[in-house]
């Protein structure tokens, strides 16, 4: 079996020289709600220029692969925030996007993509994911950019952690939400030895989650709410990541991560999507125990009839 894949923290090290003004440090702010049941502060990732932290993992994988790489533009599986991270870097530098979507994505996220001058490709869901598992389709010019997989994407998402750690020394837990595994592989690696890293998934996602207590991949169907977290399963490297430098994956349920969405809009004065809620509802659930913790908020993509629903308990 080929090794895995990870990024040291000389890689993460890296990719934040790398990003620096390109991308924003996000700021760390203090949840002042004197019902919490922990002392939370939130890493507000939601507040990058294309609201989701994706951008840190698309533009330092595109920074390191450099021009000449570059030169027949870039491509990537995703219908989401990987894709708007990857066409906003491309366009910063001039060159080509093109995002595979699966045929289902919403119109949102395809109009997106459009406003950032992304190529779309709508292919059938299986073709779709195949491309993920084959890290790419044989015979493209372009770079193919892994969402999950790619050790530039994880050193890129793991300057989050190093963030936290220089802005909160003393930050005993960093709870993380687990889609397909990328953030929390890199925020793992910058804080392992420093804090505990708690992942976070839904009940009705549960890729990792089921991939650790089986000791194996499992395939799952995944149906949350917190679609930017629904994973079909836990991709290699990062379940071998995950199980080496992670302390603990809970699970929260749909309510509870609604509960969460809701308690970031109406006490935080703060809009996510609810994949970015789910950080902060764990802890709120009582599934993270109590201490001086920071809880990532990924994003704030979520359409506004969904954050309507949500609010209005529909």
């Amino acid at each position: 079996m080929p090794p895995v894949d990870a990024p040291t923290i000389a890689d993460v090290r890296a990719a934040r020289e790398r990003l620096a003004g390109l991308v924003v440090r996000t700021p760390l702010v203090r949840l002042a709600v004197d019902e919490a049941p922990a002392e939370i502060h939130l890493k507000l990732e939601c507040l990058q220029p294309i609201g989701s932290f994706k951008i840190r993992g698309a533009t330092n994988a595109m920074a390191l692969a450099g021009p000449e790489r570059l030169r027949d533009g870039v491509y990537t599986a995703s219908a989401g925030n990987m894709a708007q991270g990857v066409a906003w870097s491309a366009r910063r530098l001039g060159v080509a996007a093109t995002a595979v979507v699966p045929e289902h994505a919403p119109q949102a996220k395809l109009s997106a993509l459009a406003r950032l001058g992304a190529r779309v490709e709508k292919v059938p869901f299986d073709s779709w994911w195949q491309l993920l598992v084959d890290r790419g389709q044989p015979g493209r010019k372009e770079l193919f950019i892994h969402p999950v997989s790619d050790l530039a994407v994880m050193a890129g998402n793991g300057t989050i952690g190093l963030e936290i750690l220089e802005d909160l020394p003393d930050v005993e837990t960093i709870v993380v939400p687990i889609g397909g595994g990328g953030l929390i592989s890199g925020v793992a690696t910058a804080a392992h030895g420093h804090a505990r890293v708690v992942g976070v998934e839904p009940e009705l996602s549960t890729a990792m989650h089921s991939a650790l207590e089986a000791g194996e991949r499992v395939d799952v169907t995944p149906t949350s709410i917190a679609d930017g977290l629904n994973a079909p399963y836990a991709g290699r490297n990062a379940l071998e990541i995950v199980r080496e430098r992670v302390d603990e994956v809970v699970l929260v349920s749909e309510e509870e991560i609604e509960d969460g969405f809701r308690f970031l809009y109406e006490r935080a004065k703060l809009a996510c999507e609810p994949a970015g809620a789910a950080a902060v509802a764990a802890v709120l659930a009582g599934k993270v125990e109590p201490a001086r913790t920071v809880c990532i908020v990924s994003g704030g993509n979520v359409a506004a009839q969904t954050a309507a629903a949500i609010l209005a308990r529909r």
